[in-house]
């Protein structure tokens, strides 16, 4: 048993998180309500944008701004996070009523989400009623579904920084994150067997088993995780005080906070406006069918667990995270560039490994910027910095599903090049997009690199 546990911290991603206040059973089981924000992730981004594109025929534009809905919250996350660093209940919690709030808006979504797709495809009897319908309702159970993950991830990250040590909050989100790949990666593999013989009941079947499978995981997670009474006193230098534009102008003023709030809603609409039209790219270009496209979720899942993992080892090293981001756009600009030319040679091993390339680049990216949030972040305002840094990161990934969708739709039939099929066309220049918009990333990012001397602490910050 020593043997094990010796090993253990040396080899698990994120086990010397773990402490004698904060157990590792503890933290895993805290770390389910990021598993099931990756299995919500994953069925909207993953899984449903190609049943609604390919299955279901519907418009990928119309896919593209349904799927952007839940950015109409996501600017809220720093409100969010604000809230539940002053809120106190009747019971004295802070965290936990907002998580069981953003559990139940999820799972409302879930509930209504199979019936409002198969009316807005106009599937079996549902073809008979006016389209608007569809629309309406379908937009509905994203917006929901998006705003309890907006609200349940937030809160659930500041939750568990309250519970660990400060030295070891960083690696405790690392862990997080690492959950929410982990439920990314089991999900996709399991939507793709349950709907490789695909039918409405059959998809009726799997959302609403996501939508039982959320609350019961977030109940487990937050069982006795947060104590009664757990706000601290006005005299503690956490507390919290102030409204929230007070606060938020003493997180805005920190060093170049504003840039590297900028550098993060480049790098994310770089790393996710192709989200929507990977899997259905895979199915037209390549000709892969529903099984193997949601396989590509979890490729892609699994490399931004290579990467924050690999993250997890540098930044424990105390180097600087602006420039493990920075690597991390880096390695996305060959993936996006592996992925542009799979089509043409017809090569699946070409596209996977594009996809996992870009999938370890945005782990490294996205671990680098939220460490350096963090390590910037106030004192006591660690639900705020958390909060900014994920309004910014959401509303990127909404804006680029949109985006993505609107652009491929447009150029849908344009002759690139000579040889290349014409429906493909649409999908390239999004990749093309993307990869501008991370080499304007890599500019913006420059001022904010540390030196070796200020890394060092020979020099002051300014």
């Amino acid at each position: 048993m020593s043997l094990w546990m010796g090993w253990g911290k040396r080899l698990l991603p994120f086990a010397d998180a773990a402490s004698d206040d904060l157990p590792l059973s503890r933290l895993l089981r805290l770390s389910l309500i990021q598993f099931s924000v990756g299995i919500s992730l994953t069925l909207l981004v993953g899984t449903l944008n190609r049943v609604m594109i390919i299955e279901l025929e519907v418009a990928s534009t119309i896919v593209g701004v349904m799927l952007a809905l839940p950015l109409l919250v996501a600017p809220f996350r720093a409100l969010i996070g604000f809230r539940s660093d002053t809120h106190r209940s009747a019971l004295g919690w802070r965290r936990v009523p907002f998580i069981f709030r953003g559990t139940m808006i999820q799972f409302g979504g879930l509930a209504l989400m199979p019936f409002a797709l198969l009316v807005l495809g106009g599937a079996l009897q549902s073809a008979a009623w006016p389209s608007w319908i569809g629309q309406i309702s379908a937009a509905v159970a994203i917006l929901l579904v998006g705003a309890g993950v907006h609200i349940t991830q937030t809160v659930g990250l500041a939750l568990a920084t309250d519970l660990a040590r400060e030295d070891q909050q960083a690696n405790v989100v690392g862990l997080m994150y690492v959950s929410l790949l982990l439920g990314s990666i089991v999900s996709a593999l399991a939507f793709g067997a349950f709907l490789t013989d695909f039918t409405p009941g059959r998809l009726i079947q799997v959302i609403q088993g996501c939508a039982v499978v959320t609350v019961f995981l977030n109940l487990v997670a937050t069982w006795k995780q947060e104590a009664l009474n757990s706000s601290p006193p006005p005299s503690d230098p956490a507390a919290v005080t102030g409204s929230f534009r007070q606060s938020w102008d003493s997180f805005i003023v920190q060093r170049q906070a504003l840039r590297r709030l900028i550098v993060i809603g480049i790098g994310t609409l770089a790393f996710t406006m192709s989200d929507v039209l990977l899997e259905p790219y895979g199915g037209q270009a390549l000709g892969l069918g529903v099984g193997m496209t949601t396989r590509l979720t979890a490729i892609l899942a699994g490399g931004s667990l290579v990467g924050f993992t690999i993250a997890s080892q540098i930044l424990s090293r105390g180097s600087d995270p602006v420039r493990l981001a920075g690597a991390g756009a880096l390695m996305g600009l060959p993936g996006f560039a592996m992925i542009i030319v799979a089509a043409p040679i017809q090569s699946v091993s070409l596209f996977s490994v594009g996809v996992l390339l870009i999938g370890c680049g945005a782990g490294l990216f996205g671990h680098g910027t939220l460490t350096a949030t963090m390590r910037d972040a106030p004192k006591g305002q660690v639900g705020m910095a958390l909060g900014a840094w994920g309004a910014v990161q959401a509303t990127a990934a909404g804006a680029g599903a949109a985006i993505g969708g609107v652009v491929r739709d447009l150029a849908r039939g344009l002759v690139i090049m000579e040889g290349w099929p014409p429906a493909i066309s649409g999908y390239v220049l999004v990749y093309v997009l993307e990869l501008v918009l991370l080499a304007a990333a890599l500019i913006i990012m420059v001022p904010l690199l540390h030196r070796p001397q200020e890394q060092a602490g020979l020099l002051p910050r300014v």
